[in-house]
């Protein structure tokens, strides 16, 4: 199940992908389920190094 409760950046929550107060795009608050089987895990990890 997806969350539908979303955050902008200026701090305010919503359930729109833009925030009604600033325009600015929106970003969900709960992070994905751990599972054991990631596929993407490799992935994240990659990316999460390279910054």
């Amino acid at each position: 199940m997806r969350s539908i409760i979303r955050r902008c950046g200026c701090g305010k929550y919503s359930m729109r992908n833009e925030c009604p107060s600033c325009g600015n795009g929106t970003n969900v608050v709960i992070p994905p389920r751990y599972s054991p089987e990631d596929k993407y895990a490799r992935y994240r990890r990659q990316l999460k190094y390279d910054e």
